[in-house]
């Protein structure tokens, strides 16, 4: 999730990825689409908190989605 940080484009695939698994308008998928687009610190840190909070499997799946 480091990573996340610095590359924006690997946020959007995120959001993505969340909006398959847990839905459009879930606040995970919200943040890290805003993160994605602002680039700004605290929705950066916003997205990566509520990221961390999703059920492991969910994060795993996601992650699983986006890897090349």
């Amino acid at each position: 999730m480091e990573d996340m940080k610095t590359d924006a484009a690997a946020m959007g695939r995120l959001a993505k990825a969340l909006a398959f698994i847990c839905g459009p308008d879930h606040a995970t998928t919200v943040a890290l689409a805003a993160a994605a687009e602002s680039g700004a610190d605290k929705d950066i840190k916003k997205a990566r908190t509520l990221f961390l909070r999703l059920k492991p499997g969910d994060r795993k799946a996601a992650l699983t989605m986006i890897s090349d």
